[in-house]
Parts: structure tokens; sequence; C-alpha cells
């Protein structure tokens, strides 16, 4: 045991060391970048040039923004947030592991580095007329400027706004639970999470009220559910205990699911490694639950069974006091996607989850002019930052690829054979998905090219006390060595080197003096 101990510490001093060291260089690279960025000014809009218009600021769009070529086209970026923010680290930062910060990119630092001046918009996009090609937006400024409301013209429209969380219709969750998606939500979190804690030290307070205000739980079996689930026990036995202890051992963490098991787009063998962890964690998992009801004090849940004699499904009802309820339960389509679905044909714009596109990322019924990414989408991907990361890739090079060909496709359209949608049809290549192990073949025996593809490289989830599962092509990880895989593999993807310095020093000052419990 000892000798495991110490291996283990070793281990972590290594990665500290590591990750410093890296960091360090790391900072010196970004420095370099920034100054020079600051020596050079994007050229200004050329009129001649199309319009590409991009709504929002998420994987997807700031990918797209990446990888776009703007001496090609003139960019409107629109979002009432500035900043890209890493959201799988989210659930680290709502128990203080990172800071919020560290996540945040600033969407001004990636296009003052383009070539072509950007014009960005902090507002939200209340309106989209296919017709007319043109956006309505509002400004997201809490100060009360002269103008508030503007509408811009577009040639090319991507939507990439993402999505809201799904309620369900559940009566109480809007008003009572808090959700896990942006920056607002992760303080929110952190503040009613440390009401709880106080709440429940204050002098008097019954038993069984502290045992409510110390009841946490979460809503939903997905990636992002586990996740908080796992930095809570963290939280727990590494905060908890040590500034807490008169109430720390009244501590419950629950985590409710409507399917069967925990993180069910993962292998069996995973599934059930997640599940034996957070039993041993302490973490209670109720499947096969459904909640009906969310109060300022508790959930309504049903859980359903099989009934042995009958074979039917038998409903329990259940009242569960809580004092912390975080919902992280599906996707649901924002407001301004819903009502540009509503203006498409009905035959085309057949589903309640998003926007229908074809392979090309163009959204059926909209005759080309506009494209769709990510979550706010209907299609047979994973609604994943990997797939939104990919079919941005893809479009920047179809979106280059247009302008190339541009004389046959106004020639393609001034000879009435179709519109833009079926010119791309015709002349481009879709995106399509294939595995690893198939890409390898391919490559093989064919000697194809392959940038235009998705290739799922795996899901990755922390479950707590430093042990995470890795469901990669062809080979499946867990344990505290995969731990220390999945932060190397977050702070990889983190999307800047300023970003991989802040997220990195974070680590190693949450390990050195432990979590800040203090209230913003």
């Amino acid at each position: 045991m000892f000798a495991r101990i110490l291996t283990r510490r070793v281990v972590a001093g290594a990665y500290d060391a590591c990750s410093g060291a890296a960091l360090v260089g790391a900072g010196a690279f970004a420095l370099s970048q920034d100054a020079a960025a600051a020596r050079s000014w994007p050229k200004d809009w050329d009129p001649s040039k199309e319009t590409v218009a991009i709504l929002g600021t998420g994987w997807a769009s700031t990918t797209l923004l990446q990888n776009i070529d703007s001496d090609k086209y003139n960019i409107v970026l629109v979002s009432p947030r500035n900043y890209f923010l890493f959201t799988p680290l989210l659930p680290s930062c709502a128990v203080g592991t990172v800071d919020i910060r560290s996540i945040m990119q600033p969407v001004r630092f990636i296009t003052r580095g383009m070539s072509r001046d950007v014009l960005f918009v902090e507002g939200e996009c209340t309106d989209i007329d296919p017709a007319k090609n043109t956006i309505s937006i509002k400004s997201s400024a809490d100060i009360q400027a002269g103008v508030t409301k503007q509408t811009l013209r577009y040639d090319y429209l991507i939507v990439g706004v993402g999505a809201e969380t799904a309620t369900f219709g559940t009566p109480g969750v809007k008003e009572n639970a808090l959700f896990l998606k942006d920056v607002d939500d992760v303080r929110k979190i952190r503040t009613h999470l440390l009401d709880c804690l106080e709440a429940a030290s204050f002098p008097g307070q019954p038993e069984a009220e502290v045992e409510r205000l110390l009841h946490m739980v979460v809503v939903g079996g997905g990636p992002t559910g586990v996740e908080y689930a796992a930095e809570l026990h963290d939280f727990l036995h590494e905060s908890v205990g040590k500034w807490y202890p008169k109430v720390s051992d009244k501590f419950r963490i629950t985590l409710v699911g409507h399917a069967p098991h925990l993180l069910t787009g993962f292998s069996d063998d995973l599934i059930k490694y997640s599940e034996q962890t957070f039993a041993a964690n302490h973490v209670d998992f109720l499947g096969r639950t459904a909640v009906t009801k969310v109060t300022p004090t508790a959930i309504e849940v049903e859980h359903e069974s099989k009934d042995a004699s009958t074979g039917k499904i038998v409903k329990t009802p259940e009242t569960i006091p809580a004092g912390l309820v975080v919902w992280a339960a599906g996707n649901a389509v924002r407001p301004v996607v819903a009502d540009l679905i509503r203006k498409l044909p009905k035959n085309l714009q057949t589903s309640k989850r998003g926007l229908v596109i074809d392979d090309w990322m163009m959204v059926k019924g909209a005759r080309g002019s506009i494209f769709a990414l990510g979550d706010c989408t209907a299609t047979r991907w994973a609604p994943t930052a990997q797939v939104a990361s990919e079919q941005a890739v893809f479009l920047a090079k179809q979106l280059s690829r247009l302008h190339d060909v541009k004389t046959e496709r106004d020639a393609f359209i001034a000879e009435g054979k179709g519109s833009v949608e079926d010119f791309v049809h015709q002349q481009m290549e879709p995106f399509v998905y294939v595995s690893i192990h198939h890409c390898a073949v391919l490559k093989l025996t064919c000697g194809l090219l392959l940038h235009r593809r998705y290739h799922h490289k795996g899901s990755l989830a922390y479950v707590g006390g430093e042990k995470a599962v890795a469901d990669l092509p062809g080979i499946h990880l867990s344990g505290e060595s995969t731990f220390y895989f999945w932060r190397l593999a977050y702070l990889n993807e983190v999307f800047s080197f300023r970003n991989r310095v802040l997220v990195g020093l974070d680590w190693v000052k949450c390990r050195l003096f432990g979590r800040d419990i203090g209230r913003e």
C-alpha cells in the first residue's frame, strides 16, 4: 500500500513538474505570438467580395473562424458573448478546481490575427430572413446606447449558436434548478454551493435541514453530469472535510438519469467501471428515474421498474430533499433556430431537434445560402465538440472552394441549371463519417485524401478520485493513469497557449494550496 501511495505521489509530482516546464515554454511562445500580432494590422473590408456572417462563438463557429480564409470573404461575427469557452472544463470551474477565466478566450484575440478585418458584433441574433438574406441583431450591452438594433445583409450565413439545456417541460426546472452551460451558470452554482455549506453550518440549524442543504443532486447521466458529480466528490473529500469538518459527514451526492446506466455512449466495460467507481466513492446513481418536478427544497421523481409477475412497467413516485439541483440533461433548440425552421419548407425541415442539414452542412430549404454546424442541427452525428470542430474545418475548405469557382458557380445559376445548393451537390464532395480504422485501410489501399471526413477520436470522462475513462478507437482505458491522460488531452485541446498556461497553473495551484472557497 505504501509503495502504491509513494508511486502515485511521484507520478503526480513528475506530472506537475513537466506541466510547469511545458507551461513556461508555452507562455514564452504565446508572448511571441502576441507580439507578432501587434506588429501587423488586418486589411480593410473589400466591397467586391461576398460576406459571410457567422452566428455564435462556440466550438463550431470559433473553429470556422480559425480556418476560414479571410482574404476571400468579408466576415461578420455575431454573438452575445465576446469569448470562446472551453466547455469540457466547466464542471471543474464549478467547484473551483479551475478558474473560469482560464478557459475563456476573447474573440478579439482571434480576429486580431486574421489577414482581413472581421466585424465582431456583441449582440443576439433575433431574426433570420432567408428570403432577403438578412439577420436582425439586438445589442447585448447592459448600458443604454443610441443604437441597440441593427439589420445586416449576408451572402452566406453560418448558424452555430449551439443549443439550450432541455427541460422537457418539467415544472420548476427553470425556476429552481441550475444549468451548466456558460460562465454565469458556473458562478451561480459556486455561489449556491457555498450558500448551502454556510447555511448548514449556521448555529441551531435542525439536523433534517442540514441533511437537505448538503444533499447535492445532479440530473443527467451523460459526460457533463458525470463529470460534475465527480468534481463534487473531489470537492467533498479535499475541501469540505478540511474547511467544514462539523458538517462534512452529512454531504451527499446523487446523480439522476433516465437511462439505466451512466455514460451510455461509452463501451460496456467503461460503463461498469464508472458505476463501480461512483459506488466506491459513495455517489448514488438513480437510473431509470424521471424527474417530474423541481421545487426550491426538493425534486419529485418517478422510478421505473418492471413488475416480475405481469411484466408491466411500474412507476414509483418519490420526493427527494435537495439543497442544490444541477440540471445537465439534454439539448433544446434556441428561439432563433426554431423561428428559422418555421420559415423553411416543412417537408424539408422535419425535426424538432434542430436544423436539418445535408452532408455539405447546408440547411435544407435555404437554397444554399445558409449553413449550420454543431448542436443547433439535427444530424446523424453526435452533438459533441469534436463533431462540431471537424464540421467547421470541412465547411471552411468548402467556402474557400466556392470562392475559387465563383465564375463557374455564377454561370451555373445564370443558365438556370439550379441554385448554389445544386451546384455544391454536383461539384463538391460531402462530409462523411469514417472511423480511425477505416481511415488507415483507405490510406493503405487507395491513398484517398480524408481531410473532409469526420474521424471519431474517442470520448473521455472524469469519474472522480483522480480516475477517468477513455473510450478510444480500438482501446478502452480506465483508472488513475487515465486521469493524467484525460488532463493532458484536455490541456492539448484547450483553445490557445495562453489558456493552456492558465489551466495548467490552476491545476498546480489546486494541488499545492487547495481550492479557493471564498465567495466572489
